[in-house]
């Protein structure tokens, strides 16, 4: 067995304090996967007497978490603070300048910097590992760097956020509205104080961005990205949508082929018979369809501190055995630069949701705005009256070019029977 593994961390939050726990509990077992002990040297954080609900008393403290990268008793830094600049950066380029392993579960600082970032790896011929950023416990980036390597993966696509998966299920199986559930997910933790980074879809399309990169071997494009996220999903969208024999999730999608790198977080409708429809609660989910070996599903938690720590430690258990290579699964320089792929060349069926006055005329305009866009309409439900006192008009569209149901909605820009901004969700079709 070789000498000790020399941990640092930086960050002390419910993930840092669960990856000192797992590995004084999982010791025997960690220790005899990585063929050498983990230890943990120092650590860094804000506030030295919150009660973690483990010993810290062992470890050394610094205020500086940036001094890590320069100890010569350390091997490796995991940094646990967040946040996409700021002490976060600092401590990850020292980390990979000065030549040690940086295990990091920051998926907003890989997004904006992780091309950065694997270059400084590369040249020291250092670990960079983040199996924590992407969907928490799921080995997720393990299986798209090393289990479907031989494969050219053609779509990923998944539930990549917990706190709207929760609201989006809890809606469903209660019937309650957006606003209600989302100030009950911030009472039991699932949201934060300020949700807007998960229920506007941010958080998602940080992650996107990672797997887009790693699944096609493309350079990280976090801006392009098109955001959509779940603040405008109502009880009745999910109530027509079971109707239609879907349930509604929010979902980040990306492909690659000749038109370019689409990548999209988006509410959308999910057909019951799709695995998606079945990720309940908090779970995450992601899939990706390889050329040889087919369908792949992911799903466990996404987040927490068991889930998050174990997939950090495995990281440091990589590490031990010296098994890592390019951070996204190939060199820098072998990375391809693709353009956005325009949405409105995108074939597909679209659900729409209009609130319109309860007067006649009406439907004859929805109806020719889509006839002159060239856009069909599969199935068509009229019903309720709404707080503002109009009623809900639903339209399920036949597969058309995404163009077209967005020339239609502009023909209806303006309009005086429609209350509103009409609601459109993507009906996910793979």
């Amino acid at each position: 067995m070789s000498g000790p593994l020399r941990v640092a961390l930086a960050g002390l939050g419910t993930v840092g304090a669960g990856v000192v726990k797992l590995i004084e509990v999982n010791r025997t077992l960690v220790e005899r996967r990585a063929a050498r002990p983990i230890q943990v040297v120092a650590v860094s954080a804000r506030d030295r007497n919150r009660d973690r609900g483990i010993d810290m008393s062992a470890f050394e403290w610094v205020d500086d978490p940036v001094t890590l990268a320069a100890r010569d008793d350390i091997d490796v830094v995991v940094e646990l603070i967040g946040g996409s600049d700021g002490p976060a950066l600092a401590l990850a380029r020292a980390t990979l300048e000065s030549g040690k392993a940086l295990v990091t579960a920051n998926k907003a600082m890989l997004a904006h910097h992780g091309i950065e970032l694997a270059r400084m790896a590369e040249a020291q011929g250092a670990a960079l590992k983040y199996e924590a950023a992407v969907a928490g416990g799921i080995p997720v980036i393990k299986g798209l760097r090393e289990g479907a390597a031989a494969n050219e993966i053609g779509v990923v696509y998944g539930i990549l956020n917990g706190t709207c998966n929760y609201i989006l299920t809890t809606m469903e199986k209660e019937g309650r509205a957006f606003n209600e559930v989302l100030e009950e997910a911030q009472r039991l933790g699932f949201a934060e104080a300020d949700p807007s980074f998960d229920i506007d879809g941010v958080d998602a399309a940080h992650k996107l961005s990672i797997l887009a990169s790693l699944a096609f071997g493309t350079r990280l494009d976090f801006e392009g990205v098109a955001i959509d996220g779940i603040r405008e999903v109502e009880a009745a969208d999910i109530a027509y949508a079971e109707t239609l024999g879907f349930k509604v999730r929010l979902v980040g999608i990306a492909q690659a082929d000749a038109n370019g790198l689409f990548q999209r977080v988006h509410a959308c409708l999910a057909p019951v018979a799709h695995p998606l429809a079945h990720v309940d609660g908090s779970l995450n989910a992601v899939v990706a369809e390889g050329n040889f070996v087919g369908r792949l599903f992911f799903q466990g938690s996404g987040a927490g501190e068991g889930p998050t720590a174990s997939a950090v430690v495995a990281d440091l258990i990589d590490i031990g055995r010296g098994e890592f290579g390019p951070a996204f699964a190939m060199p820098v320089d072998s990375l391809t630069a693709l353009p956005p792929a325009a949405a409105g060349d995108r074939v597909g069926r679209v659900y729409l949701r209009f609130t319109v006055a309860d007067r006649p005329g009406v439907l004859a305009e929805l109806t020719a705005a889509m006839r002159d866009a060239g856009v069909s309409i599969e199935s068509l439900i009229q019903r309720g009256n709404t707080e503002n006192g109009g009623v809900y008009l639903v339209m399920v569209t036949h597969e058309v070019p995404e163009r077209a149901v967005t020339d239609a909605l502009a023909r209806l820009h303006g309009s005086e029977n429609i209350l509103g901004r009409p609601m459109l969700m993507h009906i996910l079709d793979f």
